[in-house]
């Protein structure tokens, strides 16, 4: 049975302000599409609660119902994975879950893709999957085996993310132009070749993979492209009230300071040394400096490091906070740090920081070479954009980024039209669905 919409979009420029209604079938007859949503990573994992459910959650209001799979590492309490499965059903979720496996990298990853694609192939069966939603490219692999040895040929939606191969290389863990780069570019070559739409975090990404399909929506095959960048909830992540940042300065000790913020993890692409060296600029360029750090991982170790850069006991907060209390901290920033190592891989990365800390309000100082943010904090002046690591311009970054006028209010504006979860990724998602399903002409 043919799947589409009955409202259309009028022009391409419209492409990404329309959505479809609801779907019908070529006798008229209202349906509900299904979709089988693979995912290499655990549930209770940050960028799943952050970056996968809530962008199911948007695609769900347009009535869509999903099969997710996930891969859940050893180790877990078991015993809430049905409560899991319950609120997750609340929700018109249908949640299964593999076991991840680690030990013996390879061949546990092998082991895992083996398993993943006969679930894939077994729901393919049941004949009720109209698309098959792979998030980057293992699981992607999973559907295109799945695909091919099933009757049944639901449409492959290849959510890209990043250059996966180019990432293994340029973070020295593959040889560069080794064999298990060039086995897997020839695998990635296959992948995007069987599958039926995509979607990239970067016009860059965009521009590599698919040249001339930002003026089109379609790559030269016809087949549908998005650029979704790393959204978030605007419900959540809003600026706090100017009492409830008062307050929030005075418990963590920054009442009258010029507070200096990063979100995240440090090391491997996230340039410690180079960050904590903005602190330390900061902090001798101003007697109100204070550093904010929220990090999830050895707190403690970063505690050491602010120390080393010039900080006391009083002058700086560093805390492992849930996602729904980064807003709360985040908010007494005056300006905050984003520092990614650049490189050919990360030009399809969409840093989900960046969306976090312009919802609040937060200029951005960052490094060029990193997606689309560079390009982003000029044209919409929030924030600065380094031309180099040196101490004269981390001086330079912290007097201009919050220059602008009404920087704040510019940043939740540029949030609002560029990083919406339910503007820019719900619809666009929900438009790509509704492309897969057209009918060919």
């Amino acid at each position: 049975m043919n799947l589409y919409s009955i409202q259309k979009a009028r022009t391409a420029s419209d492409r990404t302000h329309r959505i479809y209604d609801f779907w019908v079938s070529d006798l008229g007859i209202v349906v509900t599409v299904r979709s089988l949503y693979l995912c290499y990573f655990g549930l209770r994992e940050p960028l799943v609660q952050t970056q996968v459910l809530p962008y199911i959650r948007e695609v769900r209001k347009a009535d869509v119902r999903f099969v997710l799979l996930t891969f859940e590492p050893a180790g877990q309490d078991e015993s809430q994975f049905v409560k899991y499965r319950e609120e997750l059903a609340a929700d018109g979720i249908d949640w299964h879950w593999l076991r991840y496996h680690k030990r013996f990298s390879v061949l546990a990853t092998a082991y895992d893709i083996l398993r993943g694609t006969i679930f894939t192939w077994s729901r393919i069966g049941k004949g009720d999957i109209d698309i098959v939603h792979s998030r980057v490219h293992i699981p992607q692999l999973m559907a295109s085996v799945a695909r091919k040895l099933s009757r049944k040929k639901p449409k492959l939606l290849f959510d890209i993310r990043g250059f996966l191969p180019e990432e293994y290389t340029d973070a020295g863990r593959w040889p560069e132009n080794g064999w298990l780069y060039r086995s897997v570019k020839r695998i990635e070559k296959w992948l995007l070749n069987d599958a039926d739409g995509f979607v990239v975090l970067t016009e860059k990404a965009r521009d590599i993979l698919f040249p001339g399909s930002r003026e089109t929506g379609n790559d030269v095959q016809g087949r549908p492209v998005q650029v979704i960048p790393c959204c978030v909830d605007l419900d959540k992540f809003t600026p706090e009230q100017t009492d409830a940042i008062a307050t929030t300065r005075e418990e963590i000790g920054a009442t009258g300071k010029f507070v200096v913020a990063y979100v995240g993890s440090f090391g491997g692409w996230y340039m410690t040394d180079e960050m904590m060296d903005l602190f330390r600029v900061a902090r001798e360029q101003r007697s109100d400096a204070f550093a904010l750090v929220l990090t999830q991982r050895q707190p403690e170790l970063i505690e050491d490091l602010i120390r080393k850069a010039g900080y006391q006991s009083g002058e700086f907060f560093v805390k492992s906070v849930s996602p729904n209390e980064i807003k709360r901290y985040l908010s007494t920033a005056n300006v905050a740090i984003s520092f990614i190592k650049a490189c050919y891989s990360k030009l399809s990365s969409s840093p989900t920081k960046i969306a976090e800390y312009l919802a609040c309000g937060v200029p951005v100082i960052t490094n060029p070479g990193v997606g689309d943010v560079a390009e982003m904090i000029e044209k919409y002046r929030v924030g600065y954009v380094i031309s180099d690591f040196s101490t004269s311009e981390f001086a330079k970054a912290l007097e201009h980024a919050t220059s602008a006028e009404d920087v704040d209010e510019r940043c939740c504006r540029t949030a609002r039209e560029l990083f919406d979860l339910v503007e820019i990724a719900g619809r666009r998602y929900q438009m790509l669905y509704n492309d897969l399903l057209r009918p060919q002409s």
